[in-house]
């Protein structure tokens, strides 16, 4: 894929990301704010990508990586759309009145911490386990997403009201994008059957909507 993109003298953010990955969250948003990026297909399981280049810039490899303008490297998901919300206040991607936004915040924080972490672990169990057995890392994949289906209860019964779905902003994104995985969504269709009616009605809104057709498209 060539050298990574020359961030100091970068005139527009860039993005490293993947189809079906979080990144979409990432774009949703840089869309809602009309900040113009480039986006750089890398992953860790596309062995044609530009995942080298990304380690130079995020030792971590994680998607999304956002490069700024001036060369910045911001990476995890939630810095970034409360980044681009607190520099964009009129894109509605956070609430502007205080309390609200406190509330999205938090939401954001809590996918971020409680429930992209156990993705993490349910994805890549030899990760996360000395054991090498298939049958103890199914049990770690297992153990993880049960924990995160509980967290995801957990979210719909806190969080449900602040997800909103006239003009949705960067808590809508992430968890319409992050519910998508690790069963999450057939498991909330059952156990919180409201706010996963609310999930796929945001898919279909104007926000969403093309950029989750691109990810889909995969």
């Amino acid at each position: 894929m060539g050298q990574p993109p020359d961030t100091r003298n970068a005139m527009q953010v860039t993005l490293y990301g993947s189809r079906g990955s979080g990144s979409a969250a990432i774009e949703m948003a840089l869309r809602a704010t009309g900040t113009a990026y480039e986006s750089v297909r890398a992953s860790s399981w596309e062995p044609d990508s530009a995942y080298a280049d990304l380690l130079r810039v995020n030792p971590l490899g994680q998607i999304p990586t956002l490069i700024l303008a001036d060369g910045t490297v911001l990476s995890e998901s939630a810095a970034i759309l409360i980044h681009l919300g607190l520099e964009h206040p009129e894109s509605g991607l956070l609430p502007l009145a205080p309390d609200e936004r406190a509330i999205h915040l938090r939401g954001l924080v809590y996918i971020a911490a409680n429930c992209y972490s156990a993705v993490s672990i349910s994805d890549f169990p030899e990760q996360w386990t000395a054991a090498t057995s298939k049958y103890s890392r199914e049990a770690v994949r297992k153990a993880a997403r049960a924990q995160l289906h509980r967290r995801w209860e957990i979210f719909a019964d806190t969080f449900d009201a602040s997800v909103d779905m006239a003009d949705p902003g960067a808590l809508a994104f992430l968890a319409v994008v992050v519910s998508q995985w690790s069963g999450t969504r057939k498991h909330l269709q059952v156990h919180r059957p409201g706010f996963h009616a609310r999930l796929v009605a945001l898919e279909s809104h104007p926000k969403l909507a093309s950029t989750l057709r691109e990810h889909r498209a995969a």
